[in-house]
């Protein structure tokens, strides 16, 4: 089933096939996508912007060196009234630790709360960062 999940009023997340489906972008008025793969495609929507954090799904990549760049990015187009897109092959973990990079930083969320939030959207398996 094609769906997007809504994070917040602004922010959804997806896995790529309905990141892709044109009709679910425009029904939804999303108008950021940010693809958080090296290999998944984009929407062919010339009117949405584009953004790849272009990670595999491999815990030795650096999914953190990306989130300032990331949330501010979703920030910016949340404060022009877009609406953003978060999306990866499947939509649970790397998406899902954008996601609550995003809430952390810009809605000034715990971690625990930004889990929280993801939870209710979705089930969200958040990649546990260390930073040495």
């Amino acid at each position: 089933m094609l769906q997007l999940c809504q994070v917040t009023s602004a922010l959804f997340i997806s896995n790529a096939r309905s990141a892709c489906s044109d009709e679910l972008l425009q029904q939804e008025a999303v108008t950021l996508c940010v693809n958080v793969s090296k290999q998944q495609p984009f929407c062919a929507a010339a009117a949405v912007a584009k953004l790849r954090v272009p990670v595999y799904d491999d815990p030795n990549e650096d999914l953190y060196a990306h989130f300032d760049r990331v949330a501010d990015a979703i920030q910016k187009e949340v404060n022009r009234g877009g609406r953003g897109l978060v999306y990866c092959k499947n939509g649970r973990s790397r998406s899902a630790t954008v996601c609550v990079a995003y809430l952390m930083k810009h809605r000034g969320m715990t971690l625990s709360h930004a889990l929280q939030v993801g939870e209710e959207t979705r089930r969200f398996h958040v990649i546990v960062i260390q930073k040495l």
